[in-house]
């Protein structure tokens, strides 16, 4: 007997219910604002609008359906099941948050605030979701399957993300490391920087987009299903011991970038997830592609 289809319905804490618990009264945190210039009407309303727009979207999950909720910050203690339907509803980012802890479910995006959410992954509107559930449902319903950037250390950890992978220092101190693709005759290079980061076609639209467009790259940006990734290394500094000749490329499948650790302590961590980082210290080396 197989079992019916779960709706794992993803959603983030709102800016209201964060101040709220900062504050611990409505009136508290209406004070704070307004002492700062702002007006927490405006906020509230929002808060209220997405509340409205998960509770719509859980009404109209099928009776016979099991269903359950998991806020952003539970996510990487979350367990997803193989039948489960994940309808993500709120910012384009939940579906990047949500993505790293699945494997091959079919994912939903429910634009809560499309004044607000550009919707480049939380495409529909609540009152599509009746039929979006039923299509998720039918092994039939074809899907958009995107690349994932991957990060494989030495000691076995290992992290995916949807948009991008950033590896760097902890704090804003300097990360030092040598660099340099697997595939270039062994070629690599000292390096002293803020960092290096590694995004797919998807993450085009966020982080790694503000990077490409500040340096004026020429690499072309990838698409959201294509299987090349670009990387920069972020404010290289050159010095006797470090070099700033390799900051940044394109890594087509399966290419992959090779980082060995010459500092205490470097962590890598996707999508902004930083509480969900990996740890890397000294003489460690990970692969990414």
């Amino acid at each position: 007997m197989s079992l019916a289809p779960r709706v794992v319905l993803v959603h983030r804490t709102t800016e209201y219910e964060e101040l709220v618990a900062r504050h611990g009264t409505h009136g508290q945190a209406a004070f704070f604002l307004r002492s700062r210039g702002r007006d927490i009407g405006e906020v509230a309303e929002r808060s209220r609008r997405d509340r409205r727009a998960l509770a719509e979207v859980a009404s109209k999950v099928p009776l016979t359906w099991r269903q359950a909720s998991v806020e952003r910050a539970d996510l990487d203690r979350f367990l997803f099941a193989p039948e489960d339907v994940v309808v993500v509803v709120g910012q384009d980012g939940l579906v990047a948050n949500v993505a790293k802890y699945l494997s091959g479910q079919p994912v939903v995006g429910i634009n809560t605030d499309p004044v607000r959410n550009p919707g480049v992954l939380v495409r529909h509107g609540v009152p599509d979701a009746p039929k979006l559930l039923a299509a998720a449902a039918d092994d039939g319903t074809p899907f958009e399957e995107l690349t994932m950037v991957e990060a494989v250390a030495d000691d076995t950890q290992r992290l995916v993300a949807l948009n991008e992978i950033y590896l760097g220092a902890a704090g804003h101190q300097t990360a030092r490391y040598r660099l340099g693709h697997e595939d270039d005759g062994g070629v690599v290079e000292s390096q002293a920087s803020s960092g290096v980061l590694v995004g797919t076609g998807t993450g085009a639209s966020g982080w790694l987009r503000s990077v490409w467009q500040e340096r004026s790259s020429a690499l072309p940006l990838p698409g959201a299903s294509e299987s090349r990734l670009l990387w920069f290394v972020r404010e290289a500094w050159p010095s006797p011991a470090t070099g700033t000749s390799l900051v940044a490329g394109e890594l087509a499948a399966p290419a992959r970038l090779r980082l060995t650790v010459e500092s205490d302590r470097l962590v890598a961590f996707g999508d902004g997830m930083e509480s969900d980082a990996m740890e890397l210290t000294w003489g460690q080396t990970v692969r990414l592609g």
